[in-house]
């Protein structure tokens, strides 16, 4: 015990020795300025300037645009901008492709496989584009009335359109599809891969009934639409949309996430629901 206080009364002698600093003049060897100081003072000065040093990085970054930088801090002015951008940006690529359609029909103007005489606007001629482009082939023609001539008693079938009378699905992402709906080995979905970033839209009118974030499916969010349709869209990077907001079909909802390793690509599961029960998304929406 006495080893212990002489141990304890030397480590607090030592810190609170006090040492002289002292500044000389070198030509007249006369003191300038003298300063007493200490280990304790020395660690007191230091923890001060670094709380002083927290404080002013935690000011600078809870009262400036700065922590929009930081997860889970992008407010609505933020959200709304991202929102904006990203149908702007949807809308600069349909016009695009409009212009770049017009600019083929033109070329063929003149070089008169199309008559000037028959074009009236840049409507008519983007739309007479578009239909070469979509011209069928004969293979086509021969799938297509089979298909018919198979599906023409399919009640199933027939039951799936009244149920979806006067909905226009819209296309949640644009992307290449991965994975097919296949219930029988449990995937009630499609995977649609896309580069980071891309934007994830509605698929039809609705109101939010889940969006949050889950360890299976990461980042999920989930819309009840008319008539009994249910979308639920996983692997989100981030969430646009919260739990009870109201949506339009085509709407912004998420951002697809980043790549967790190189052979991974980027995608969303994207599932269609009506009455309970998983239906295959392809007969609604046109991928």
């Amino acid at each position: 015990m006495r080893k212990t206080r002489k141990g304890r009364k030397a480590f607090w002698h030592n810190i609170k020795f006090k040492y002289k600093l002292t500044i000389i003049n070198e030509n007249t060897l006369e003191e300038v300025v003298g300063i007493h100081v200490s280990k304790l003072n020395g660690l007191s000065v230091l923890l001060s300037v670094c709380t002083v040093i927290f404080l002013i990085a935690a000011a600078i970054i809870a009262f400036t645009p700065l922590r929009n930088y930081l997860p889970g801090y992008m407010n609505s002015e933020v959200r709304s901008q991202i929102v904006a951008n990203a149908l702007r940006a949807d809308s600069l690529q349909a016009a695009l492709e409009r212009q770049s359609r017009y600019v083929m029909n033109i070329q063929d103007i003149l070089s008169g496989q199309v008559k000037a005489d028959t074009v009236q606007s840049i409507d008519s001629l983007t739309d007479l584009r578009a239909e070469k482009l979509m011209e069928r082939s004969k293979e086509e023609e021969e799938f297509r009335k089979q298909y018919e001539e198979k599906e023409r008693y399919n009640l199933t079938a027939v039951t799936d359109v009244r149920d979806a009378a006067g909905l226009i699905f819209y296309r949640p992402l644009r992307g290449v599809m991965s994975a097919g709906f296949s219930p029988e080995k449990r995937h009630f979905g499609i995977d649609l891969t896309a580069s980071p970033n891309e934007s994830i839209l509605a698929t039809l009118d609705g109101t939010v009934i889940m969006s949050a974030y889950t360890a299976e499916w990461g980042y999920v969010i989930q819309i009840q639409h008319p008539q009994n349709f249910i979308s639920v869209y996983k692997h989100c990077g981030s969430l646009m949309k919260h739990e009870g907001e109201k949506v339009k079909g085509g709407e912004v909802i998420a951002l697809i996430g980043q790549s967790e390793t190189e052979d991974n690509q980027p995608h969303l599961h994207f599932e269609l629901w009506h009455k309970g029960n998983p239906i295959n998304p392809e007969k609604y929406v046109v991928f």
